[in-house]
């Protein structure tokens, strides 16, 4: 990636470092007397997401393997997915600023082509797998939460949904979806003309994208599903971390609750996706959250903060990297 550009992403992260520092709902004394009150608590949660992040950068370089011999070391996808999700943290609607990045720096490795099919497989890998992630929640609340008919009916429709969406990224899986999303962007407003001129300019490049998504489905099912295994995994890995935060406040919760309360809290903070940085719609989660599960809901409160200043510290650690071992790969593949 030219250097002008990685600043561009730089200096977007460094905005939204700034922008959080100053959205934290409390003065800074009061903010620090909470993180005093984590403990050793906050350096674990803290240290639980470099395996997270593993299990996330696995994920997506087995993708970016092929089944073949590695092109790019597992380092610098591990660096990558760090920085690239810390851009994403800062974005509304998310997937705005660390999946261009993710593309422009793996490209130099593997071509344009194989890195644009590589991310957009690794973006529908990862939302592909919370849906998965909410649907089997939702028969896990079925023996651990209190039921009634309202509860009921919301399950019913969170479970739908998540089936209906699994259907139509089965269809995606199958089909490739670069040319249909190109298609869709054609009739939006102010995009359109360079949508269209987009497509024409780059028609084989995106049907060759789209052969790539199709493949992995089709022709190597065992990465297909390593990959999804491993995002799933690093849902419930995610749950931990709920579960060592009101440890702080509590004895009295079990990891099968701290699943729903992390399932119920990401469902509600994608729902209101134009926020950035999901900012109050996660805490609303938690606490809303917290309080179907007869906990009180100062509980869920305080865990979005520690939370909260876990993305902090890990968007600086992502940023940070933006800057280190930006070496060319090996090889110069910008139009394949």
């Amino acid at each position: 990636m030219k250097e002008k550009f990685r600043n561009i992403f730089w200096f977007f992260g460094i905005f939204a470092i700034i922008v959080m520092l100053f959205t934290f709902d409390m003065d800074y004394e009061e903010l620090w007397a909470n993180i005093r009150r984590a403990g050793v608590w906050l350096p674990a949660v803290i240290l639980l997401w470099v395996f997270i992040y593993y299990l996330n950068a696995w994920s997506w370089y087995v993708i970016i393997r092929d089944g073949k011999s590695e092109k790019v070391p597992f380092w610098k996808v591990y660096k990558l997915t760090v920085s690239g999700f810390a851009l994403n943290y800062a974005t509304p609607s998310g997937l705005m600023g660390g999946e261009p990045y993710r593309i422009m720096e793996l490209s130099p490795y593997v071509g344009v082509s194989k890195a644009t099919s590589s991310v957009i497989l690794y973006v529908m890998m990862h939302i592909f797998s919370h849906f998965w992630f909410w649907l089997t929640s939702t028969f896990l609340y079925v023996f651990v939460g209190p039921m009634n008919w309202g509860i009921g009916i919301m399950l019913v429709l969170v479970a739908g949904f998540c089936l209906l969406a699994i259907y139509f990224f089965m269809k995606g899986y199958r089909n490739g979806m670069a040319v249909r999303a190109l298609r869709m962007l054609t009739h939006v407003p102010f995009i359109r003309n360079w949508a269209k001129r987009f497509s024409v300019e780059k028609k084989e490049t995106l049907e060759r994208i789209d052969s790539q998504i199709a493949e992995l489905h089709k022709q190597r099912r065992s990465t297909f599903y390593i990959s999804l295994g491993l995002e799933y995994a690093a849902r419930i890995v995610g749950c931990l971390e709920v579960y060592f935060i009101l440890n702080i406040l509590t004895s009295d919760v079990s990891f099968l609750a701290c699943i729903l309360i992390m399932a119920f809290t990401s469902l509600f903070a994608n729902m209101l996706f134009f926020s950035p940085m999901q900012l109050g719609a996660r805490e609303g989660g938690f606490a809303l959250a917290t309080g179907g599960l007869a906990i009180p809901s100062a509980f869920g409160i305080y865990t979005s903060l520690i939370t909260r200043v876990r993305e902090l510290f890990w968007i600086v650690i992502g940023v940070a990297l933006m800057k280190i071992g930006n070496g060319t790969g090996k090889t110069d593949k910008k139009n394949e």
